[in-house]
């Protein structure tokens, strides 16, 4: 139970800004600042998103072959 209540705070803002953020208005703005800055949004955007689900699933990378 612990380890899910660390992770709620994280979840709590992913879900709010799923649904307070539409990925129309996301463009838009996107378009209006700029490519480049457009660009580096998105590739930040994708980062978080992975490092998210990396930290929900457990993806800690300690694999031991034996």
């Amino acid at each position: 139970m612990k380890t899910l209540l660390r992770y709620f705070p994280t979840a709590l803002v992913a879900v709010l800004l799923t649904l307070t953020l539409t990925s129309c208005a996301a463009i838009g703005d996107i378009f209006k600042t700029g490519v480049w800055t457009g660009v580096i949004l998105v590739v930040v955007g994708i980062g978080v998103v992975i490092w998210i689900v990396s930290k929900l699933f457990g993806g800690g990378g300690g694999s031991s072959n034996v």
